[in-house]
């Protein structure tokens, strides 16, 4: 299987503070992967290393054999809706569309008629298209999810990064997010930063752990040592839709 991702022996400093430290993996196509680890441990710093926009210490990384620089194109990249502005004056077609904006180009650049057909296709494809001129401000947390999914998807990205695509959604609307991804798997590889290990484990292939260090990388499963390693406490991981709940003494700092 080709490799799509490379790191080897990444370390991340910001002035003092080691950010991650002796990072050593490797992401095959079409793999759908889970990143867990707790909060500042490193994870949103690993998806700006893949996407080019965070400087490395030392160490190298490649994406699909190259510089992330020079690939951009190659990853889409979803944000936590919660961190969205609904209330800007913008309406779901609009939103998809921007997936076609360059930071060179205007934000009122004329799209083609191709850009508009292809928007199209895409919220047919995440079933949004009912949607195209409702106000996001309108929509529901499950609906601007799928809506940002395909900002991202507008460049026929060959990698997808999302961070906690879930996030505040409620279960109906989890499961709908993550069937959605798994369909998305079948033509690109899938990353996602979740805290919701339980609704993850029946969709994703691989899980990463990462607390600054990378504490494991392969298929689904982990035992309570290794919990406890990567979090510092002990949490259960497997209750559905519970991010995070601490059955011990949780201490103070670690999230």
């Amino acid at each position: 299987m080709k490799k799509v991702i490379e790191m080897n022996n990444i370390n991340v400093y910001y002035k003092n503070i080691c950010a991650l430290e002796n990072i050593n993996f490797t992401v095959e196509e079409k793999e759908f992967l889970a990143i867990l680890g707790p909060n500042g441990g490193g994870k949103s710093t690993l998806l700006k290393l893949i996407l080019g926009i965070a400087e490395k210490s030392s160490g190298t990384i490649k994406i699909h054999g190259d510089d992330p620089k020079k690939n951009k194109s190659k990853v889409g990249y979803v944000p936590q809706f919660t961190k969205f502005d609904k209330k800007f004056p913008i309406n779901v077609e609009e939103v998809v569309l921007m997936g076609r904006l360059k930071s060179k180009i205007s934000f009122f650049h004329k799209y083609t008629k191709e850009d508009k057909e292809k928007v199209g296709e895409i919220m047919k494809e995440l079933n949004i298209f009912h949607l195209k001129n409702r106000q996001i401000g309108e929509l529901s947390g499950g609906q601007l999810q799928k809506v940002l999914i395909g900002r991202a998807l507008f460049m026929d990205p060959k990698i997808l990064l999302l961070d906690e695509p879930t996030a505040s959604l409620d279960g109906a609307a989890k499961t709908q997010i993550y069937a959605l991804l798994k369909k998305l798997n079948e033509k690109m590889t899938i990353i996602i930063v979740t805290h919701d290990y339980g609704v993850v484990n029946s969709y994703v292939k691989n899980i990463l752990c990462l607390n600054k260090k990378l504490y494991y990388h392969g298929e689904k499963g982990m035992d309570s040592k290794l919990v406890e390693a990567v979090y510092g406490c002990p949490v259960d991981l497997i209750a559905h839709g519970v991010p995070h709940r601490v059955l011990g003494e949780h201490r103070e700092g670690i999230f």
